[in-house]
């Protein structure tokens, strides 16, 4: 509640009607006229990919970035992208934090443990 800002993010279902213009190499928005859960997975997973360079982007430029889920994603859609089109995704708290108060990192797996190269 302390942040300075507060990104919320979002994706939109119907990304694809912008493809024309944005990759017009291709006709993509036929891949998914008309497939609403293949558009709506694309979204997402493109989406949350898109949240990850902006965190990485503000954390570059010297901002702390503090991103959440387990909120209430209907009550956010409601208040800020109504009609059901957006998604609600991740909110960011964004600012710069108290070095003092942060957790200590948490321990990571090792690279063994989580990949497997084939």
């Amino acid at each position: 509640m302390a942040a300075p800002v507060v990104a919320v993010t979002g994706y939109d279902l119907e990304f694809y009607e912008k493809l024309l213009f944005l990759f017009p190499h291709a006709d993509a928005r036929s891949w998914f006229a008309g497939n609403a859960a293949f558009a709506a997975h694309t979204a997402a997973q493109s989406g949350t990919l898109q949240v990850g360079y902006l965190i990485m982007a503000l954390r570059a430029l010297g901002l702390d970035a503090g991103p959440m889920g387990g909120f209430d994603p209907a009550k956010v859609e409601a208040e800020f992208f109504p009609g059901g089109k957006i998604k609600a995704n991740v909110l960011i708290n964004i600012g710069y934090g108290d070095d003092a108060k942060l957790f200590p990192r948490n321990p990571r797996l090792a690279y063994e443990e989580m990949a497997t190269i084939l």
